[in-house]
C-alpha cells in the first residue's frame, strides 16, 4: 500500500495537484489577511485538509479515486498530499481546518472512546480547527522539560501554564496540550482540551512568514480537566502515554513537514524559470543543481515515510531529511532572490512571500540543532546512512 510509484499514489497526487492549482493567488491574499480563510472553506483543498488522517470509518464521504479509498492515515500519502498542497501555497494549507498534528497524537494515545469523540467531531459538517500545544516559552519543544502542570483536583485535575508558537490555537475549537502530572519523563500527559473551557486563552502572534498558520500563544489558568480528557488515561501505562505520544507525533509528522518545505522549493524553482526562462549558463547550472538535490531529497523523504508506515522508525533518518528540506528551502529562496535581481523581493510579491515562508521550517517540529543531534547519535551508533 505504501509505494510512491504505485497507481494508487499517482491517482492521489493528480487529484491533489488539481486542488492546489488555485491556491497560489489565494495564498497571497491570506498572507495579507490570515483570517480570510473563512471565505474559501468550500474549496477542494480545504476538504482534503479537513479529512486528512481521519480514519475512513468515521467519514461519511471518504476520498475515492480510481477504485481506491483514502483517509491519508498513511505517512506516505499524507506527505505527498501536503507536498502538493504546499506547492500551491504552504500558508493556505496550514490555515485550513482539520486534525493536523493533534490527530496524530489522538491516534497514538487515545482510547476507542476518545478517538471516536475526536474524529466524529472532525468529520462533522462544521469546519473544526485544532491545535497541538507542546512548545513552551522557556523550554521550547523539549518534551522532557515541560513546566505546564496538571495537578489533582477532586476527581479530576487543574491545568496551569503557557504554550507558545502553536498553529491556529487562537481560532481552534479543540486540541492537545502536553503537560506534567509528576516529575520525570513518565509524569508527562497529553490532554484533549476544548478551547471554550474556562481559563483557556489564546491570541495570535504576528509572524514574518507562514501567516496563514496563525501562530498563537496560549495561557492556561486553572483549566478543569476530567480524567477522560487525558489521552490513554484508562488504558495505557504512564510509560506509554504523554512522552510517547509527543515523540511519535513528531516522528510521524516530520516527513510531512519535510514535504511542506520541498513543495515550497518546487514552487520557488518553477517561479524562477517562469520569470527568467533564458538564464545564463552559470545561473542555469545553479538552478539545475538545486533541482537535482530537490529530486534526490524528495525520493529520500518518500523512503522515510514508507519506513514510518512499516513501523521502522529511525529518528536519525527522520531528523536528517527534515533538516535537509529546511536548509534547501532557505538556499533555494536565497538563490531565487539573487537570480531574479536585487529588487526582486520588493517587486515580486510571490517571491517575497516564498522567501519569508521558507524561514519558518528551521524552527517547526524541532530546530535544526535538535535534528542534527539526532543525526549525530545515529552516526555514533553506526546506523545513519544519509
Amino acid at each position: 500500500m505504501s509505494d510512491p510509484d504505485s497507481p494508487r499514489t499517482a491517482a492521489l497526487r493528480a487529484h491533489v495537484q488539481e486542488a492546489a492549482r488555485e491556491l497560489r493567488g489565494l495564498g497571497l491574499e491570506l498572507d495579507r489577511d490570515p483570517e480570510a480563510i473563512d471565505r474559501w472553506l468550500h474549496l477542494p483543498a480545504v476538504d482534503l485538509m479537513r479529512l486528512c488522517t481521519v480514519p475512513v470509518e468515521y467519514l461519511e464521504r471518504p476520498l475515492r479515486l480510481d477504485g481506491h479509498t483514502y483517509d491519508l492515515t498513511s505517512c506516505l500519502e499524507h506527505t505527498i498530499t501536503i507536498e502538493e498542497l504546499s506547492y500551491g501555497d504552504a500558508g493556505f494549507m496550514l490555515a485550513c481546518p482539520g486534525p493536523l498534528m493533534s490527530g496524530v497524537a489522538v491516534a497514538a494515545l487515545g482510547d476507542d472512546k476518545q478517538r471516536q469523540a475526536y474524529y466524529e467531531r472532525l468529520a462533522g459538517p462544521t469546519a473544526t480547527w485544532t491545535f497541538f500545544g507542546l512548545t513552551e516559552p522557556a523550554r521550547g519543544s523539549a518534551a522532557t522539560e515541560l513546566e505546564t502542570a496538571l495537578t489533582p483536583d477532586g476527581d479530576g485535575f487543574r491545568l496551569n501554564g503557557a504554550k507558545r508558537w502553536v498553529g491556529n490555537a487562537a481560532y481552534a475549537q479543540l486540541g492537545v496540550v502536553f503537560c506534567r502530572r509528576a516529575p520525570g519523563p513518565l509524569g508527562i500527559e497529553a490532554v484533549l482540551l476544548d478551547t471554550d473551557s474556562p481559563g483557556f486563552r489564546a491570541e495570535r502572534i504576528p509572524t514574518v512568514g507562514l501567516r496563514g498558520a496563525r501562530i498563537s500563544a496560549i495561557e492556561l489558568d486553572d483549566v478543569r480537566v476530567e480524567p477522560e480528557q487525558v489521552l490513554g488515561y484508562r488504558t495505557l501505562k504512564p510509560s506509554r502515554r504523554g512522552l510517547v505520544g509527543a515523540v511519535r507525533t513528531l516522528q510521524r509528522f516530520r516527513p510531512v513537514l519535510a514535504g511542506t518545505a520541498l513543495g515550497l522549493v518546487r514552487a520557488v524553482l518553477d517561479h524562477v524559470h517562469e520569470q527568467r526562462p533564458a538564464l545564463g549558463a552559470a545561473a542555469r547550472l545553479r538552478l539545475d543543481d538545486l533541482r537535482d538535490r530537490l529530486a534526490a531529497l524528495r525520493r529520500h523523504n518518500y523512503e522515510v515515510a514508507v519506513a514510518v508506515d512499516a513501523g521502522r522508525i529511525r529518528p536519525d533518518r527522520i531528523a536528517g531529511v527534515k533538516t535537509r528540506a529546511a536548509e534547501l528551502a532557505e538556499e533555494a529562496t536565497l538563490a531565487a532572490a539573487e537570480l531574479l535581481g536585487p529588487a526582486a523581493l520588493l517587486e515580486d510579491p510571490l517571491l517575497d512571500k516564498l522567501y519569508r515562508d521558507a524561514r519558518a521550517f528551521e524552527f517547526m517540529e524541532g530546530t535544526g540543532h535538535i535534528q542534527r543531534l539526532a543525526v549525530f547519535q545515529g552516526v555514533l551508533k553506526g546506523t545513519f546512512l544519509g
